[in-house]
């Protein structure tokens, strides 16, 4: 781990690390990110794997401004009259995935929504510039510690899971931006953080407050709704040691069940980051009209298995809800 001052140097070599797939801690107006090529889902596995983070929530893609956003989201009038106001600055949008939207299926939790925002910070600034993507990052900490504003909580934090930190000084605002989801009919507050409700709503009026929102410390600890998840159509059984005709298989590892209608390896060595990398984009792959059922072999509960047993445990609980999407 090396800590440095954001000097043209450092930025570019930041840059260079997240452009090979590895992460880089930099500091935002709000609080320290832990950023990854927002593109690279390899990249964004590891953004999962250093904190220790639990489940696939949705993490937010960071921008230089509007018209980078629109590369990658579908915009509209009332994210053109947020950004002109907040942005750069503390607010996310959860806006529609744009068709051919480069994001990662892993930064996204499998949805097709993406959480967006172009942080105001110059140090972050210069990075997105200099990376030449969007950088996915949450706070710069393991999961369930206190949110970083100085280079040194990072450190202790997160130690050497992070090759490089960009020292910025400590954070202005000190809590995370505020997620504002534009995907349905109002506004919806998804969680608070540094641009206010009202302000907000002296820009577009009247919002809504998700039922979901958490209360007291953990309203700030997710970029939105936690239980919201990509659910595949097709039902999903779990831990197969064998399939079925009708079956398609999400194998693991270099021995695989025979017989399936269409298999995909989540990784044939049984790398857990190389399964993560892979699972919702092969999920949706297996998730088609004649295969009657996914079939998942079983998966470590170890490392980022955690999390990828959570997610799969959530889309098998979801068999018999709404299978005529």
């Amino acid at each position: 781990m090396t800590v440095a001052e954001p000097t043209a140097q450092s930025v570019a070599e930041a840059a260079r690390l997240l452009r090979d797939g590895q992460l880089v801690a930099f500091p935002t107006e709000t609080v320290y990110g832990l950023g990854g090529d927002a593109t690279n889902e390899r990249a964004v596995a590891a953004i999962f794997e250093a904190k220790g983070r639990p489940q696939f929530n949705p993490l937010i893609s960071h921008v230089l401004d509007a018209d980078e956003a629109r590369k990658f989201v579908r915009w509209n009038d009332t994210a053109g009259k947020l950004a002109a106001r907040f942005w750069p600055g503390p607010l996310t949008l959860v806006l529609p995935r744009s068709p051919g939207s480069p994001i990662a299926l892993l930064a996204t939790a499998g949805l097709d929504t993406v959480a967006i925002r172009a942080p105001s910070h110059p140090v972050a600034q210069a990075l997105i510039r200099a990376a030449g993507r969007p950088i996915a990052a949450p706070s710069a900490n393991r999961s369930g510690a206190i949110s970083p504003t100085r280079a040194e909580h990072v450190a202790e934090s997160l130690g050497d899971r992070v090759p490089l930190i960009l020292d910025g000084g400590p954070c202005l605002v000190g809590v995370e931006s505020t997620v504002l989801d534009l995907t349905s009919a109002m506004p919806t507050l998804l969680r608070p953080g540094g641009a206010t409700r009202e302000a907000i709503e002296a820009v577009v009026g009247p919002i809504a407050v998700s039922d979901a929102l958490p209360s007291g410390s953990s309203a700030r600890k997710s970029p939105g709704q936690l239980e919201s998840h990509y659910a595949p159509a097709r039902p999903v059984r779990l831990g197969a040691s064998t399939v079925g005709a009708d079956e398609g298989l999400l194998a693991f590892g270099p021995t695989v069940a025979p017989g399936a209608m269409l298999t995909y390896n989540l990784s044939p060595s049984g790398d857990l980051g190389e399964a993560a990398a892979n699972l919702f984009a092969m999920m949706r792959t297996l998730d088609r009209p004649g295969i009657g059922r996914i079939a998942v072999m079983p998966i470590p509960e170890t490392g980022l298995g955690l999390a990828i047993n959570d997610r799969l445990r959530r889309a098998a609980a979801d068999d018999g809800k709404d299978r005529g999407r």
